[in-house]
C-alpha cells in the first residue's frame, strides 16, 4: 500500500510539474463551479497597436511645459472565431521583472477566421501596476468561448518592461479604458471581419489593482481634489481631469456603452483617492472581488467602497485569508519560481497567494464574471439566481430530494458542486442602501 501510495503520488507530482512547465492559462479543475467551464466558440486571438492622439505626455511635464503626444497602447483581442478552429496557441512575454522571457499557453487559436452570423459586446480588461495584458488572459479567453469579444490593455508607463512614474498611471488609466473601447467598432482599427462581429456599443470592464482604480473612475466615482494635490502623484494638478464635479469627468464617465464594472483588489480608497460623495457618483452595476487580508490595497478600504457606492446595485465578492493576488493573476510562470536580481523578491510571490491555489480562483472568477456580465451586459436574466447566495459560503449546505431537486431548505452555492463552496464570502447592498 505504501509502494502504491507513494507511487500515485509520484505520478500526480509530475502532472502538477509538466502543468507548471506548459505554463498554461486555460486549466478548468474538475471541481470548478460551474460557468467556468470554456463556452461553446472556439477562441482566436489578435494583437493590435493602438495609439491615441493629443494625450498628456506626463513624462515629460514641467513648471513651464505640459507636453502631448500620441500614447502608444498595445492590446491582445480575444473573439468567437469560426467553427472547426483548431485550438492552442503561445503568448511569448515576460514575467515580473520585465526581462525573463515565458511562453504562456492557452485554448485560442492565433489569427482564426471570427465566428459569423451574429454579433458580440466587449469587454475590457485592464491589469494592475505593473502588469501587462496577459495578467488575465484566462478571462480574456474563457470569456471570448462564452460569445464576447474581450480585449486586454498593456497601459503604456505601467507594465513589466517600461514602468515608470506612478502620476501616469492615476491620469491615464479610465482613459486608456475608454479610448480601447472606442477603437473596437472601427474596422480600420480591428479589421473588417472582426468589427463585422463586434457589438462595440454594449460593454463590460474587468480591471484589477490600479485597473480596478480606473474602472471606478471610469463607472463615476470621480476623486478627490486632496488627491489631485498629492506631491508623489500626477504634477500640475492634471488629475483634476478625473475629479468628481469637474466638467472633463463628466464627460469621461458619460458613455451609454459601459453596462457593468468588475473591480478585483481596486486601489485608492486606502490613500485617499476617493470620499463618499465621490462614490456616490458610480451608476454601474459592480462587482467588487477581494482578499479579506489584503495589505496592498487594504481591505477595510474595499470594503468602504463596496458600501459608498450607493447609486447602484453592487456585490462584494471575499476571498478569505487571500491577499491582493485574490481572483485576477494568472497561474505563476515557472521561470517566476526562481529569484531574479533586479527584484527584491522571489516574483512567483507577484502572482500567486499564500493561501488558495490559483487556478481555484481564476475558475471562481471566470464563474461569477461569466454570470455577471451576462446579466447586465447581455441582459440574460437566468444569470441572476448566480448571485442569490447565502452571504458565508460555510454555511451553504445541499439539501435536494431523491430526484436531485432541490429542497426548500437547500442552501448550496449556485452552480458549486457538493463541498466546493469553502472560505468565500457574498454580499449585496441594492441602490440606495
Amino acid at each position: 500500500m505504501k509502494t502504491t501510495t507513494a507511487l500515485t503520488f509520484g505520478f500526480a507530482a509530475a502532472l502538477t510539474a509538466a502543468a507548471q512547465a506548459e505554463n498554461r492559462i486555460d486549466t478548468i479543475r474538475p471541481d470548478a463551479p460551474e460557468l467556468a467551464a470554456h463556452g461553446d466558440y472556439p477562441v482566436g486571438v489578435r494583437t493590435l497597436e493602438l495609439s491615441d492622439p493629443g494625450r498628456i505626455d506626463v513624462l515629460n511635464v514641467t513648471d513651464d511645459a505640459i507636453p502631448t503626444y500620441d500614447r502608444p497602447l498595445t492590446v491582445e483581442l480575444w473573439y468567437p472565431a469560426a467553427a472547426g478552429t483548431t485550438p492552442g496557441t503561445t503568448y511569448d512575454t515576460v514575467i515580473r521583472d520585465g526581462q525573463t522571457a515565458t511562453q504562456l499557453q492557452g485554448m485560442a487559436t492565433r489569427d482564426a477566421a471570427p465566428a459569423s452570423g451574429e454579433t458580440f459586446p466587449v469587454i475590457v480588461i485592464s491589469h494592475g501596476y505593473p502588469g501587462n495584458r496577459y495578467l488575465m488572459s484566462h478571462l480574456g479567453e474563457n470569456l471570448a468561448s462564452k460569445g464576447y469579444v474581450t480585449v486586454s490593455i498593456d497601459h503604456t508607463d505601467s507594465t513589466y518592461s517600461d514602468q515608470t512614474v506612478f502620476g501616469s498611471t492615476l491620469l491615464n488609466r479610465p482613459h486608456d479604458q475608454r479610448f480601447v473601447l472606442d477603437q473596437m467598432g472601427d474596422p480600420e482599427v480591428i479589421g473588417a471581419d472582426l468589427a463585422a462581429i463586434t457589438d462595440a456599443t454594449t460593454a463590460g470592464l474587468i480591471g484589477y489593482s490600479m485597473g480596478g482604480y480606473g474602472a471606478l473612475i471610469y463607472g463615476g466615482a470621480g476623486v478627490t481634489k486632496a488627491s489631485t494635490e498629492y506631491t508623489w502623484g500626477t504634477p500640475r494638478g492634471l488629475l483634476e481631469a478625473n475629479m468628481a464635479g469637474t466638467e472633463s469627468h463628466a464627460k469621461l464617465t458619460d458613455d451609454p456603452r459601459l453596462k457593468a464594472v468588475i473591480a478585483i483588489g481596486p486601489w485608492g480608497r486606502n490613500t485617499g483617492f476617493w470620499d463618499a460623495e465621490g462614490m456616490k457618483g458610480f451608476s454601474r452595476p459592480l462587482m467588487l472581488i477581494a482578499g479579506s487580508v489584503d495589505d496592498v490595497s487594504i481591505y477595510n478600504a474595499m470594503r468602504m467602497i463596496f458600501d459608498e457606492t450607493s447609486g447602484t446595485t453592487r456585490h462584494l465578492l471575499t476571498f478569505n485569508h487571500a491577499n491582493h493576488n485574490a481572483a485576477a493573476p494568472m497561474p505563476a510562470p515557472a521561470e517566476s519560481y526562481q529569484p531574479v536580481e533586479t527584484l527584491e523578491f522571489v516574483p512567483f510571490e507577484h502572482y500567486a497567494d499564500a493561501v488558495w491555489d490559483t487556478v481555484r480562483m481564476n475558475n471562481i472568477t471566470q464563474h461569477f464574471a461569466t454570470a455577471f456580465m451576462d446579466l447586465h451586459v447581455k441582459g440574460d436574466a437566468d444569470k441572476a439566481t448566480y448571485f442569490d447566495l447565502v452571504p458565508n459560503s460555510d454555511d451553504s449546505a445541499v439539501s435536494v430530494n431523491e430526484d436531485g431537486t432541490p429542497k426548500p431548505d437547500n442552501s448550496q452555492w449556485q452552480g458549486f458542486p457538493p463541498r466546493t463552496a469553502k472560505g468565500l464570502r457574498f454580499e449585496t447592498k441594492q441602490a440606495g442602501e
